[in-house]
């Protein structure tokens, strides 16, 4: 069993309800049944979720293989957490602001830091 990659899989999903669920709240604030409307909160927490959704189940592959593959528990638990984080963040970075900002910046940098380790270390596991 992958029990770390399930439970951040666990985790993460419980993260995407939160964001789904602002959508949902925002539909029903801003009377918009399909796309954004003239909502800006709307329009951006579309965009978070997308974001969420466009990265995080690489990501989880990435962690399930990397688990499938040996790999010591202390790494997975440093990518899965790294990933969690950095989806928070971002979340929050882009809440507060669409511009730039020191939690956007996190989880950018978070996410990819996670998926370019993941990578390489699948990578090198390959070729090994």
């Amino acid at each position: 069993m992958l029990s770390i990659t399930s439970l951040f899989a666990g985790l993460l999903t419980l993260l995407l309800m939160v964001l789904s669920y602002r959508i949902i709240r925002l539909r029903w604030r801003d009377r918009v049944g399909i796309g954004t409307g003239e909502s800006l909160d709307l329009k951006v927490a579309v965009r978070i979720h997308g974001n969420f959704i466009e990265y995080v189940p690489l990501a989880l592959i990435l962690l399930g293989l990397l688990e499938m593959n040996g790999v010591s528990p202390q790494w997975l638990y440093a990518l899965g957490g790294l990933l969690f984080v950095a989806r928070i963040n971002h979340a929050i970075g882009l809440t507060k602001t669409a511009g730039v900002s020191i939690y956007r910046s996190i989880g950018v940098l978070g996410t990819f830091a996670m998926l370019i380790i993941a990578a390489i270390y699948l990578l090198v596991l390959v070729v090994d």
